[in-house]
């Protein structure tokens, strides 16, 4: 079994019990992580507490100069890394690789220059010297479906600003956290500055967010999770970013180039086996073109391969565990009894691994429990609409707001529609990822933003001197 990591050292766990870490494609336990207890917590934070004066006050080009050099090992590391994350939660090698881990490594090495670039910064108000100061400790709890990225999307700017952190990464897919709490070590991160207990969300992550000493919690999950986090931080007061739930929309306006926009949209919502939080999980297209969104739907939904996360052919691997296979499948048959067409898909594939075919419903009405929830799965929905302003209201119709995509003619059509939405971000005639850019949510999908110098921002406090 594994260990925690407390105050720059790896130590056995209070409870000495484990938590098998399965590979969802084989049903085989491939580790063990200890199962942390209130104790270890305790540690932690008094570790990360000790830690934060000094940190606080080096020099924000020091503490950029060591995520950099934590950045430049996670990169020469990628392969082995992205490997550990294809076994513990199932995630396409490529996909793994590209996404997981070198995107990861990417955002680490932004943060190393907004360190540098904004660590001390100081803004001149009339007679007020307005100054930006660390907001202390930090206890980050993160999920299981980016095990990497979603570690560094808090840990790296929380570090950059001058916090100290206690980490609890999901003990579903813990593995890929172990690694960088190695990197690290390696790169000579003072002791206490980093600490990360592992263990299960009632437990360890209950008592870091309840916990006296920690003066922020950022969390990203479920939002029925998210809001339990929120009510155990709002007992000592302690600040709280959110990255929760989604169900974002896809409308693809009259005008658009269909082909390209629903290509496209099923790509988005089976990415990760649709265990993406900000997928477009419904596709809204005009009642004019809405058959043959759906017949490119259907074709291009076949082009996903289920199978070995290793074999290069592989496009959609396995739920991350039988738990999560059994509530995707739950939802299919809802789907079906709520009288929605299942056109592609919905099946679950012979032999080990916790696999559900990509999957492809049509005639969903607004206000279907598929149409409302996130369902965390390989699964689209395709909704039509008669008017671009019915299709905004749909889009905005959940209680979600963290992303969605719209395609038209004109890019200034596109925004237009936009505008109009809801949601954290929305993609233009596909336009890409931006990992400098804002993520976070609207509604309840979430409270703060992550990635760039919006994120950065979330770990200072303010504070003004009256001159």
């Amino acid at each position: 079994m594994r260990q925690i990591y407390v105050r720059g050292s790896w130590t056995g766990a209070a409870s000495g019990e484990a938590v098998d870490v399965v590979d969802p494609a084989t049903e085989k336990v491939v580790d063990q992580v200890p199962a942390g207890a209130a104790a270890d917590v305790d540690s932690a934070v008094a570790a990360a507490r000790e830690a934060f004066p000094g940190w606080a006050s080096t020099a924000p080009a020091e503490r950029g100069k060591l995520l950099r050099s934590a950045a430049d090992l996670l990169q020469a590391r990628a392969e082995q890394v992205a490997r550990t994350i294809a076994t513990d939660m199932g995630a396409p090698y490529g996909l793994a690789l590209k996404v997981q881990t070198l995107m990861p490594a990417g955002v680490l090495a932004d943060h190393a220059r907004l360190a540098e670039e904004h660590g001390e910064a100081e803004t001149r108000v009339g007679n007020s010297l307005v100054l930006r100061e660390p907001a202390g400790v930090v206890g980050a709890i993160t999920p299981w479906n980016y095990p990497l990225h979603q570690v560094v999307c808090k840990v790296a700017p929380a570090l950059a600003a001058g916090c100290t952190v206690v980490l609890k990464p999901s003990e579903v897919a813990p593995l890929a956290a172990y690694a960088l709490a190695e990197i690290f070590h390696e790169v000579g991160l003072p002791a206490g500055v980093f600490n990360m207990v592992s263990g299960r969300g009632p437990v360890v992550g209950e008592a870091i967010a309840a916990h006296p000493d920690v003066d922020m919690v950022s969390f990203t999950g479920s939002t029925r999770a998210g809001r339990r986090v929120a009510a155990l931080a709002s007992e000592t007061v302690k600040r709280v970013a959110l990255e929760l739930g989604g169900k974002s929309a896809n409308i693809i306006l009259p005008g658009a180039d269909l082909g390209t926009a629903v290509k496209a949209g099923v790509a988005n919502a089976f990415v990760n086996s649709g265990q993406t939080c900000s997928a477009w999980t419904r596709m809204l297209v005009h009642r004019d073109l809405y058959d043959e969104a759906v017949e490119r739907a259907v074709d291009a939904a076949s082009a996903y391969t289920v199978g070995d996360p290793f074999d290069p052919e592989t496009r959609l691997g396995p739920l991350v565990s039988a738990a999560q296979r059994d509530r995707v499948a739950g939802y299919i048959t809802r789907g079906q009894e709520e009288g929605a067409r299942l056109v592609a898909g919905g099946g679950l594939p012979p032999g080990p691994g916790y696999y559900v075919e990509p999957t492809v419903f049509a005639g969903v009405e607004p206000g279907m429990v598929i149409e409302q929830e996130e369902i965390f799965g390989p699964v689209l929905s395709i909704i039509p609409y008669t008017t671009a302003d019915q299709a905004v209201e749909i889009a905005n119709g959940t209680p979600y707001g963290l992303a969605g995509a719209v395609w038209a003619h004109t890019q200034d059509e596109a925004v237009a529609v936009a505008r109009r939405l809801r949601t954290g971000q929305v993609a233009i005639n596909g336009g890409r990822f931006n990992p400098a850019a804002p993520f976070g949510g609207y509604k309840q999908s979430g409270i703060g933003r992550e990635l760039g110098e919006f994120g950065l921002q979330e770990y200072f406090e303010l504070k003004s001197l009256q001159l």
